[in-house]
């Protein structure tokens, strides 16, 4: 087909269309909407020939860091840290333990099964190591779980997209700015990662609750103006770029954004015993819904062009390495679960079983596995496959554990549920 502009309009507007249903039956089967979003790219591509991802990549990571800057900052306005302080520091250590014993399983076995140097299998295993927040958080949201249960997995999957974009923005900028050679020793390697970890950790966090504490103080000013929401969607912007220029961890410093809106926003604070204005309940709100919608739409045009740029011939040659990963995947996770119930009291076996499960990549390692192999194209050029077989795989699971989840169901009427979880 020939892609004039009145084609592309058409099916753009097909593709909402698309990501809409998809959304919906999501709900209905828990089918997450990824695979169906994938599939129809890989029939507009490789099938159809309709779409040519390969002439546009920019645009295509591009779109692909807007939505997960948007996703971001919305799992951080779910982390109202103050009124979940109990399930927090569960949720906070099983989301380290996972992605750090994941990153280093996963290089051990590039290492060793695909035979790759030490940096580029770190790259890999930093992009493919954290679980996707945007799979998880819906699919949470329609599960009825026993709330600390909720709770503490909704926290390690808000904080999950954040890990991961702050190691690989680490082990990015060591090999782009020329910190570490590739081929270093792992000592070497290690003492620099751990540094820069550091550097863009701190750099990130006092921008993000600075900016934070500056906006909820603007924002009464401003809320009762149209279109006021769109300075919140500036404000995470500046907050991402200003991050990135002064050396921090930019997508990091989104989320921690969204967080100290959330503390700040509540009624409950301590800011208006010092007279300071915040906005009522449904400003709030509206802020979360704002971003929500946007994340949906730039989320879906980024998975559709994300099927349609795999190449069959690619996802053929990944197929054994890709089952490989998937079991070092679970047996990390196991392992992580199981280590961190001296914090995370009082889970069930079949609680447990839920927890291996539901580990999906999505959005955040399609787009960090983008970023890595910008950064070393040569030696990184089939691990787009390799995630596209991952995505796939993983969510596949997802499947079989809200099957399984079916037994763990409690009466609504029991106990308070969490906040609801955003579905874009």
């Amino acid at each position: 087909m020939n892609l004039t502009l009145t084609n592309f309009f058409g099916l753009l507007g097909g593709l909402l269309v698309l990501a809409f249903v998809a959304n919906r039956f999501s709900h209905k089967t828990r089918v997450p909407d990824v695979i169906v979003l994938l599939g129809s790219g890989i029939v507009l591509g490789p099938v159809l020939h309709w779409i040519d991802a390969d002439r546009f990549p920019a645009i295509i990571r591009g779109v692909g860091m807007l939505a997960l800057i948007l996703i971001l900052f919305a799992a951080g306005l779910e982390l109202d840290i103050r009124r979940s302080l109990k399930q927090f520091m569960a949720g906070t250590a099983l989301a380290v333990l996972s992605y750090g014993l994941t990153l280093v399983s996963v290089a051990y076995f590039c290492m060793r099964a695909l035979h790759m140097h030490k940096m580029p299998a770190l790259l890999v295993a930093a992009s493919l190591a954290c679980m996707s927040g945007s799979i998880i958080l819906p699919i949470l949201d329609q599960l009825n779980l026993r709330r600390d249960l909720k709770t503490t997995l909704v926290i390690e999957a808000s904080l999950g997209d954040g890990l991961g974009a702050l190691g690989v923005g680490v082990l990015v900028g060591l090999v782009s700015g020329g910190g570490i050679a590739p081929h270093k020793s792992g000592g070497a390697i290690l003492g620099g990662v751990f540094a820069l970890f550091l550097f863009r950790f701190l750099i990130g966090l006092v921008i993000a609750l600075v900016a934070g504490f500056l906006w909820v103080r603007l924002l009464p000013h401003v809320s009762d103006k149209k279109f006021w929401q769109v300075l919140t969607f500036a404000a995470v912007l500046i907050v991402y770029s200003v991050t990135h220029a002064l050396g921090g961890s930019d997508l990091f410093a989104v989320m921690v954004f969204g967080a100290t809106l959330t503390s700040l926003l509540d009624p409950q604070n301590s800011l208006q015993t010092f007279g300071f204005d915040i906005l009522t309940t449904g400003q709030s709100d509206q802020i979360h819904s704002f971003h929500s919608e946007l994340a949906f739409l730039v989320r879906s045009f980024f998975f559709v062009l994300l099927g349609a740029m795999i190449e069959f011939s690619g996802l053929k040659k990944q197929v054994l390495p890709s089952l490989g990963i998937l079991g070092v995947f679970f047996v990390a996770r196991v392992i992580s679960v199981s280590c961190s119930r001296i914090v995370w009291r009082g889970t069930s076996p079949r609680e447990r079983e839920l927890a291996c499960l539901l580990i999906p990549r999505g959005l955040i390692t399609a787009v960090l596995t983008l970023e890595v192999v910008q950064a070393m194209p040569v030696d990184l050029d089939s691990l787009p496959s390799l995630t596209f077989a991952l995505i796939l795989l993983t969510n596949a699971l997802v499947l079989l554990a809200t099957i399984r989840a079916q037994a763990l169901s409690v009466d609504s009427t029991a106990e308070p549920t969490v906040p609801s979880v955003p579905t874009s």
